[in-house]
């Protein structure tokens, strides 16, 4: 009996290539299209609408001969992600969608609905690896970075269970991205060259504010530059009588008020607006561009900092709470008191750092080698030990 596997069919180059290499591999392929938007009053129409996409991946299950359906997740994606979106902006915090997508969508919903269809394994076109060990006589599943230094994708499966992965394959995760661009080719693949997607999985590219827009109502308020030679940032280090105090002072939040700094100007809701940005603020003026240090959402006050190299920008420790933390290798998870060396990130595409994970109480601290730049609640950190990605947290 050949193995079934359900492929999530996105329309893009890189599913559409891990379909024909599960088919030559011998499983029995069969292609699904989720479909998880409806309004296209926010979506940019001529950038990737899932009306073209669903007839891409139509066209690809066509070409190779695979049964294709298209299912329709819209309510899930709204209930799951959308509103979640929206409730973590009002909190004055920034989502990742594509990391919860992949978690409740993909991996869940979706995964669900494959499984009832007698499918053994799920199949995504994402650049990363998975391997399986024995350990104590159990399979152990490891998520690894893909070959490709590029699209190494690993940071956006970061929330997947032992469960997820071990129904879950990965077909391109052991290919460059131009190796697949050229399988596609020689296939005569309909998404050959096509361009990769931006935006929210799934839904294509939206326009952030305007999308925020529709469930949180505009609300003026005033941008402070807040000076480089802050007290904050200039106060003389206390004396710690433990490493928890070093670490709780290391990733603690600056509190402004809008009497230390100058006001440049007016935004229009402090919730549309995330740490580290700087497009948007429409102040000019200033001798280097203003990024955004800070977010007030209950005062509504936007706090900026000139140039990359702002104080504001940086810290070394932040922390995860014990509801928002998850390891992806249950068997590694630290004890209170205990610690780990590790490489981690806090955002897609940013390089590997040196960190170390301390575990505590209420949850697990992250007190990176170099001081790291707009560490931002709600944004998730990954960690790995060598390419393998052991555990994430939502940054408190």
């Amino acid at each position: 009996m050949k193995k079934r596997v359900i492929v999530g069919l996105s329309g893009g180059v890189d599913s559409s290539v891990a379909a024909y290499l599960l088919q030559k591999q011998g499983y029995e392929v069969i292609g699904l299209f989720m479909k998880n938007w409806h309004d296209d009053s926010v979506t940019i129409s001529d950038e990737c609408p899932w009306l073209d996409d669903s007839n891409d991946a139509m066209l690809v299950a066509e070409k190779l001969g695979i049964p294709f359906q298209t299912v329709d997740l819209s309510e899930q994606y709204k209930e799951r992600i959308v509103d979640y979106m929206f409730d973590e902006y009002e909190k004055g915090r920034t989502p990742n969608p594509d990391v919860l997508c992949n978690r409740e969508i993909k991996f869940d919903v979706f995964m669900k609905i494959a499984l009832d269809l007698g499918a053994d394994y799920v199949a995504t076109g994402h650049y990363c690896r998975k391997t399986t060990l024995t350990k104590d006589g159990q399979d152990v599943h490891q998520l690894l970075a893909g070959k490709d230094p590029n699209k190494d994708q690993s940071y956006f499966l970061c929330q997947l269970s032992q469960e997820q992965l071990a129904k879950a394959l990965f077909p391109v995760g052991e290919l460059l991205k131009p190796e697949v661009r050229a399988i596609a080719k020689e296939q005569e693949l309909t998404t050959a060259d096509k361009k990769d997607s931006q935006g929210l999985c799934f839904i294509g590219k939206v326009r952030l504010p305007e999308f925020l827009q529709q469930q949180l109502k505009p609300k003026e308020g005033v941008i402070v530059e807040i000076p480089k030679d802050n007290a904050f940032y200039n106060e003389t280090v206390p004396t710690f009588n433990s490493k928890l105090e070093e670490l709780q002072y290391q990733s603690r939040k600056p509190s402004y008020e809008v009497s230390q700094g100058k006001i440049m100007g007016k935004h229009q809701g402090a919730h549309y607006f995330t740490k580290g940005q700087r497009k948007g603020l429409a102040v000019g003026g200033t001798v280097e561009p203003l990024f955004v240090i800070d977010t007030d959402v209950k005062e509504n006050v936007i706090y900026t900092g000139q140039g990359t190299a702002h104080p504001g920008l940086y810290k070394s420790a932040l922390f995860v709470s014990n509801e928002e933390l998850h390891w992806v290798r249950e068997d590694l998870a630290l004890d209170t008191d205990e610690t780990m060396q590790v490489l981690a990130r806090i955002r897609y595409r940013q390089p590997l750092e040196n960190a170390t994970l301390h575990k505590v109480e209420s949850g697990l601290y992250v007190e990176f080698e170099n001081p790291q730049s707009a560490i931002t609640e709600g944004q998730f950190v990954a960690w790995y030990l060598d390419e393998e990605l052991v555990g994430s947290g939502v940054i408190s």
